[in-house]
């Protein structure tokens, strides 16, 4: 009863699955973290009642007492070891797989985060600014490498995406790059982590996966919208001082989309 009201689902133990491939790795890890525990614990808690069931107090003599049991002792520490070096092989393989980098990603947005809010920036002046009630949406390619440059414009933030099993610090001294590929369509909701000032609380954005053909169709529109109105870019607020350069890398598809 008491598993049961804990109200834990299976198999994924109360965690996402992860909607990106880098989020399904770390999910796939979690389980193999979480299975690895149950094993454990419920191999302890029978050696425990095997125990107190075996060796409970049938009477006042005083049992015979033995100092050393050299298999046991080997076994007790060897085999925590193993389990330790294991799993410690699997975070790192785990770990490469995340923070892997494609050579040629078929997106590039730079992300930036201020107090309180983000900018979202693509290849042909496009840009997508949001602050504190507003909740900006960043659109991206499902299936597809998208790489994000990530960077603060003043405080420390945090870029995090529950559904993608994924967090990064967004810091005013230096990008942080990371690759995202969605698995699917959707929009994720997204929040900063780091307590950065008054309105923190509000500070959220959107993901949202489209298909590739629909991505190719957006950003050309938005691309075709800042060439024929150049007023209608958003900019950033008054006092945030941003430091971003412009996006030369090709977009999506490996071509410059304002050609088109």
């Amino acid at each position: 009863m008491a598993l049961l009201f804990t109200g834990c689902t299976l198999p994924t133990f109360g965690g996402y699955k992860g909607s990106t491939s880098q989020g399904r790795t770390e999910f796939h890890l979690w389980q193999g973290f979480f299975i690895t525990g149950i094993v454990v614990g419920g191999l302890v808690f029978l050696l425990i009642v095997w125990t107190v069931f075996r060796y409970r107090k049938s009477s006042d003599a005083i049992p015979v007492q033995s100092q050393y049991h050299t298999l046991t002792e080997i076994i007790y520490t060897a085999v925590p070891i193993v389990i330790v070096l294991v799993l410690f092989v699997f975070t790192v393989l785990a770990e490469n797989n995340v923070d892997a980098v494609a050579t040629n990603p078929a997106t590039e947005i730079h992300v930036y985060a201020f107090q309180w809010g983000w900018e979202f920036k693509y290849p042909g002046g496009v840009k997508i600014i949001g602050q504190t009630t507003q909740a900006p949406t960043v659109v991206i390619p499902a299936n597809e490498t998208v790489r994000i440059d990530l960077k603060s414009l003043d405080v420390l933030h945090g870029f995090y995406v529950p559904a993608f099993n994924f967090s990064r610090y967004a810091s005013p001294d230096y990008y942080t790059t990371f690759d995202l590929n969605a698995l699917h369509t959707g929009t994720y909701r997204g929040q900063c982590t780091q307590l950065c000032g008054l309105y923190h609380s509000l500070m959220f954005f959107n993901v949202k996966a489209v298909t590739p053909a629909q991505y190719d169709q957006w950003l050309h529109a938005q691309q075709a919208l800042v060439r024929s109105q150049p007023g209608s870019v958003p900019k950033l607020p008054s006092g945030v001082n941003s430091s971003a350069p412009a996006i030369s890398t090709n977009s999506h598809s490996g071509g410059d989309p304002s050609s088109d």
